[in-house]
This record gives structure tokens, C-alpha cells and sequence, in this order.
């Protein structure tokens, strides 16, 4: 199905994860992925990856059922009741404030992630200092990824 709103994820990245919808982290970037993959346009980006799976677990919400009102052409703010509506954890402002603060400061917490991370940043921008967190990370891998200086 082709949607109007569909993101080219081949030509541009999806917002950052450090972008809110209703207070949540993640989300919007979920939503453009999600999107992309639906219009068949998502390049090497993945719906539903370990990083999406934090925020539907905090929610509580499935994938696929998701995937689903995405794929009926819904904007975010519709999506956003959706996803208040269906999630099977109804957390309050104050705790979803919370949880996207501690998700947008979240480093490597084992040896592997670790290495993972500074694999990942070696590739991306060896040179820079400044990037500690997952989502720093992120921002600066979409940056570079799309013909951007480190």
C-alpha cells in the first residue's frame, strides 16, 4: 500500500531518536521506519529493531498491530491516540518523562555492547569525542550515513 506520508529512508534518515510523541523517545523514528518499510522504501533501516523494541515494551504495544495503523495511512497525532488507547502499560506523564530521559542518556551497559558501540563509532566518526550515548550514536550515523562530515 503507498501512503502519502511514506519517508524515503533511502534518501534522507528518520528523525532522531530523541524526538518525542506524547512525550515519548523513539517513537516518531519508529513510525518513519515503520512507514518506509510499509512504502517498501525503509534502505538499511529496520521497523521494529532493538531500539523500537525498548519503546513497545515500555508501552506495551505489538508490532505488527501497529504496523498495521500505520499501514491505514494514520498520521502521528492519530497514531499517538492509538498507541494510548492500546498500550497494555498505561504509564502516566510524569513516568513516561522518566523513561525517555533514562532511554536518551542510555550507554553500552555490558562488554559486548561495548564493543558493539565502538565498533559502530570507529566507522562513523573516529574522531569525535563527544559521542556517548546510544542515541548520540544515532544522530551522528544517520549524519554521516547521508554524505555528512564527522
Amino acid at each position: 500500500m503507498a501512503l502519502n506520508n511514506t519517508p524515503d529512508l533511502t534518501k534522507k534518515p528518520p528523525r532522531s531518536a530523541r524526538v518525542r510523541l506524547g512525550g515519548y523517545v523513539i517513537l516518531p523514528r519508529m513510525l518513519d521506519k515503520g512507514r518506509a518499510t510499509i512504502g517498501g522504501k525503509n534502505g538499511e533501516y529496520n521497523y521494529a529493531c532493538p531500539l523500537d523494541e525498548r519503546f513497545l515494551e515500555f508501552a506495551g504495544i505489538d508490532p505488527q498491530a501497529l504496523k498495521k495503523e500505520l499501514a491505514a495511512g494514520k498520521g502521528d497525532g492519530e497514531i499517538l491516540d492509538w498507541v494510548q488507547k492500546h498500550a497494555k502499560n498505561n504509564h502516566t506523564e510524569p513516568e513516561i518523562a522518566v523513561w525517555s530521559e533514562f532511554a536518551e542518556q542510555r550507554v553500552p551497559g555490558d562488554a559486548e555492547s561495548r564493543s558493539f558501540f565502538n565498533e559502530l563509532h570507529q566507522k562513523a566518526a573516529p574522531k569525535r569525542e563527544d559521542i556517548r550515548t546510544w542515541f548520540d550514536l544515532l544522530d551522528v550515523d544517520d549524519y554521516v550515513s547521508f554524505g555528512g562530515k564527522a
